[in-house]
């Protein structure tokens, strides 16, 4: 359950004013298909964070557990570090449209989420608790609750978060975390 706990909250830290949540916006105007834009970025979350835990649980296994926990913290102080840069707004080109929201949004979040600080943080969350499904189940719902309700209740909820603010608390609780496996070790 503390993998769980600490996938979803974790995420859901880190995604906000993320570009996926940008993203989420772009396609909430282009479509106007809530149902399907919330379907869409739920099966891309699976897909990319299930390969994401097992991922993290492959590569924890070959490392020695002082050496997992050295990078498994350095690694969390860098995506701590990263989150204080302010992601940039990507532009969702029209070719998506032929698609259909649900298609779109599954392509385009799949691809969003390659190489993203949450996806990196999924892969770190699976090699420390081991546990493909609760990091999965986690990082999946702390990424609908950070996107969901961008699609249903949109700008307006982008516009009330202070954003600088939210960046610099979601960065010092992945350092605090970094820090914390440090001195575990």
């Amino acid at each position: 359950m503390e993998a769980f706990l600490s996938s979803l909250t974790t995420v859901a830290i880190a995604e906000i004013g993320d570009k996926t949540q940008l993203l989420s916006l772009l396609l909430t105007v282009r479509f106007k298909n809530n149902l399907a834009i919330v379907v869409g970025i739920l099966f891309a979350t699976l897909l990319n964070h299930a390969f994401s835990a097992w991922a993290g649980i492959w590569l924890s296994a070959w490392l020695t557990p002082g050496l997992s926990n050295g990078l498994f913290a350095g690694a969390f102080i860098v995506v701590g570090l990263w989150l204080l840069i302010p992601d940039k707004e990507e532009a969702v080109t029209s070719s998506f449209d032929r698609y259909g929201a649900f298609l779109a949004t599954s392509v385009l979040f799949f691809l969003a989420e390659m190489g993203d600080k949450t996806q990196i943080a999924t892969v770190l969350l699976a090699g420390e608790y081991q546990h493909l499904g609760w990091v999965t189940l986690g990082t999946t719902l702390g990424m609908m609750a950070a996107n969901v309700p961008v699609v249903y209740l949109g700008e307006p909820v982008m516009k009330a978060l202070p954003m600088k603010q939210v960046r610099l608390a979601a960065s010092t609780c992945f350092v605090l975390l970094g820090v914390y496996w440090l001195f575990r070790m």
